[in-house]
């Protein structure tokens, strides 16, 4: 009987519905889902929108250290002993998130073999994501992480399509998460627009030739 309700449970519909332990709501661009220092007691998931997660020092300064989208989750710290969260996360876009609470996120984890399956999957694409991140920090130029970074909020390579729109988002938050400053920014911006990797009109669009700064020497 356990192995037929397992065979039946559908992860999305999870995700996607409200229960014991698990509620969803919209939050509209700019507004706090959780800020650093509060304490953690749940996971959440991205089931529509875009979310940021940056971190802020004693004196104040602040970095992007990822930009999430529908399909991921955050804040799986509390599984492994956080008691406070160490980023602040926030909507980027009007976005709908699911929480699920530390208990009940630990129950369907045992008891559900799909659901953990998709949650393993999703850590171990996170951990590759971060160990690239580092590399690209470590020995990339900021021109090369910015064409990077575009690429991949773009989804190259994820659907074959040769141009790419991505949502708006501002030269500040690229700044931050490339590393660099604002100025440095605007001038690699309208560096790839002027060599045709890059259009804006309202929308920014990329193009797959934009590859072409990250592979060049």
């Amino acid at each position: 009987m356990t192995t037929r309700k397992a065979q039946r449970f559908d992860p999305e519909a999870f995700l996607a519905s409200v229960g014991v332990g698990r509620s969803k709501e919209k939050f509209q661009r700019g507004r706090i889902i959780f800020r650093q220092g509060d304490g953690a007691d749940a996971v959440f998931y991205v089931q529509k929108g875009k979310v940021q997660i940056t971190v802020a020092s004693e004196q104040g300064k602040e970095g992007v250290i990822a930009i999430l989208e529908a399909g991921e989750f955050f804040g799986e710290g509390c599984l492994a002993g956080q008691p406070l969260h160490m980023a602040t996360a926030s909507a980027m876009a009007e976005s709908a998130i699911v929480r699920i609470e530390k208990d009940a996120m630990i129950r369907v984890l045992r008891e559900q073999p799909t659901f953990s399956q998709l949650f393993m999957a999703f850590l171990l694409s996170r951990n590759v994501q971060i160990e690239a991140d580092l590399v690209d920090q470590l020995f990339n130029s900021s021109e090369k992480r910015l064409a990077r970074l575009l690429l991949l909020l773009a989804h190259f390579g994820k659907d074959g399509r040769m141009e790419l729109v991505i949502p708006k988002i501002n030269q500040e938050i690229l700044a931050a998460r490339v590393g660099t400053t604002r100025s440095r920014i605007n001038y690699f911006m309208n560096k790839f627009r002027k060599l045709g990797f890059i259009e804006y009109n309202g929308t920014l669009k990329v193009h797959s030739s934009l590859l072409n700064v990250i592979v060049h020497d």
